[in-house]
Parts: C-alpha cells; sequence; structure tokens
C-alpha cells in the first residue's frame, strides 16, 4: 500500500480552457459508456511541449487538440472527428495521437490536418487506444485500453517498431493507460487505472517482456493512476484521478513527495515544459485547468533519436 509521502507541492492554475470550448453535450456518446462522475463537457489529456517549448493538450469528447501560448491562451489547433486521448511529439515535428475512437493518428502542427496512421491490430479494431510514448531507437509503445478493467482484464500494451512491424506485449492488463520507460528503456512503466497501480514490464533481450510485476500499488480515489512521465534522476511521476494529486516516487519506487491539485481532483496526465525544463504541467480535468508546480530536477526529454526524415512508419494490414 502506499504510504503518505514526507512533503507535499503546491501548484497554480498556468490556464484554464473557456467555457465556451466546453460544449460537448452531456449525453455525448462517449460519456455515456464511462463511469459516473467524470467529466462529460470536455476532458483535458495529453499534454505535451514542442520543440520550441510551446505546451500542447487534447479535449477527448471534442474531438480537439489545443495549443496553449504563455500567457496561458488556449487555441484550438485541430478539431476532427475522433477522441483524442493522448498526444506526443515525434523528434521529427510530427504529432502523433492516441484517439480512443480510431486507433492511433497523425497530425501535421503547421496545418492541423489529422490523418489515420494505425487504425486496427492485423485486421481487428483497437479496443480503444488511450496514451502514447516514443522509445529513443524510435520504437513507438501504446496502450488500447478500451472499457476493460478488473471485470474484464483484456487491455493491451502495443509496440510499433521503427521498421513497421506492430507486436502485442501484453494482453492481459485492467485498463492499461499512461506509460513511461526507465532512463535505461531496459522496462516500461504502466499506468493500471482499474488495479490501482504501475506495472514494471521488463524487456527481455529478443524484444519480449519477462517477469511483469506490480511497481507501484496505489490506494483511494475513484480512478486510479493515469499519465506517467519520468526526471533526469529516473523518478516517477504519477497522475492519480480522482486523488487530485500527482505521486512521485524514485527510481526504487520509495516515496519522494506528493503534488497537489489547487483546483478539482482530476488529475489525468503531465509533462515537463519550461526554459529550464523544471515546470511541472498537469492536465486537470474537473475545472479545465492546466496546472503548474515547480520542481527541483527537470525532466527527462521527451523526444526520441529516431531519424528526422520520420522513421517510424505504420505496420500491417491495419495502417
Amino acid at each position: 500500500m502506499f504510504f503518505q509521502p514526507p512533503r507535499d507541492l503546491e501548484t497554480t492554475v498556468f490556464a484554464r480552457l473557456p467555457d465556451a470550448y466546453r460544449r460537448a453535450a452531456p449525453d455525448n456518446e462517449w460519456a455515456r459508456y464511462q463511469p459516473q462522475g467524470g467529466p462529460a463537457t470536455s476532458l483535458l489529456e495529453g499534454p505535451s511541449i514542442d520543440r520550441d517549448g510551446t505546451l500542447w493538450c487534447v479535449d477527448l469528447p471534442n474531438g480537439r487538440v489545443y495549443r496553449i501560448t504563455p500567457d496561458g491562451t488556449f487555441h484550438v489547433a485541430a478539431e476532427y472527428d475522433g477522441w483524442p486521448n493522448g498526444l506526443k511529439f515525434h523528434e521529427d515535428g510530427r504529432i502523433f495521437i492516441a484517439d480512443y475512437k480510431h486507433g492511433i493518428m497523425e497530425m501535421d502542427p503547421v496545418n492541423g490536418r489529422v490523418r489515420p496512421f494505425l487504425t486496427r491490430a492485423g485486421l481487428a479494431p483497437f479496443k480503444g487506444c488511450n496514451d502514447l510514448f516514443f522509445a529513443s531507437n524510435g520504437d513507438l509503445y501504446f496502450t488500447d485500453q478500451g472499457l476493460t478493467g478488473l471485470h474484464d482484464p483484456t487491455g493491451r500494451l502495443f509496440r510499433l517498431t521503427a521498421a513497421g512491424r506492430l507486436e502485442c506485449l501484453l494482453s492481459n492488463v485492467p485498463s492499461p493507460n499512461g506509460l513511461v520507460m526507465n532512463l535505461s528503456e531496459s522496462m516500461v512503466y504502466l499506468a493500471v487505472t482499474r488495479g490501482n497501480c504501475v506495472w514494471r514490464v521488463p524487456l527481455s533481450p529478443d524484444g519480449g517482456v519477462a517477469k511483469v510485476g506490480v511497481y507501484v500499488q496505489l490506494s483511494g480515489g475513484w480512478g486510479g493512476p493515469d499519465g506517467l512521465a519520468l526526471d533526469v534522476d529516473g523518478r516517477l511521476f504519477i497522475a492519480h484521478v480522482g486523488m487530485g494529486a500527482v505521486w512521485v516516487v524514485d527510481a526504487m519506487g520509495e516515496p519522494v513527495y506528493r503534488i497537489r491539485t489547487c483546483a478539482e481532483a482530476h488529475t489525468t496526465n503531465v509533462a515537463f515544459g519550461g526554459a529550464d525544463g523544471r515546470t511541472l504541467y498537469i492536465t486537470e480535468s474537473g475545472s479545465g485547468s492546466i496546472l503548474a508546480a515547480r520542481l527541483d530536477r527537470p525532466g527527462r526529454p521527451m523526444f526520441s533519436h529516431a531519424d528526422r526524415n520520420g522513421a517510424v512508419r505504420p505496420g500491417g494490414k491495419g495502417a
């Protein structure tokens, strides 16, 4: 059981989504199939920083991608028929989106054009893609969550290699969500929301996984761990939905501190930014806010080392 960390850090509101943008009807299709109590008119997720230091995020039920300027103003960079849930920048500048409705999407940040990148696993559609992460070699890891949970532990973790080969690494996860790799990239940290824990997924030399186990067991809240991020010391930052907090543990899994929300409790995801990389941005979807906290150490750089011509390619017949 996760115990009380030695100290708390506070947050401030960096930006708040204008009410005019929170327009999705309470009975919209996505919200209708979610557990009661979550945001319905908007759901901010997928914070990510581009090469120029600009913050971006997605709004799931409204099918939007936002670019947020340093003064905290939201700009609609794209709006399309989809449910964007996670967002990451490839080193070549492309935006990749884990879309709950369609799969993995690709977006041009200049013109806002969104197009399918990987829509199926073979011939079968995904359950509902949630989040994604680029390894330094250009491999793309992503989660396929859908409505899985303890009642249906069939969520999946995929890897799309830079050469275009799609591999299912896990198919027994009760609600796989955010993910990040450790500093040596020998392991994937995987948020398992309905299990209220973070799994460690060791990678074997042949590219498979072995001896998967629980890394951190959390408790409380009405959701569970969601987005994950890593700092330069290998400390793991865990956004805990329903707890209104981001838990921080060191590379051994020992608690370091807790970052508390100054808004509501729907802390969905995190990203490092700022000129020195020491500002943690937190999407808080209850109030439609992006929170900020100043940290003692910077985040790990998120860009992959894949070639700038776009080494990662869609794989298989599902592209």
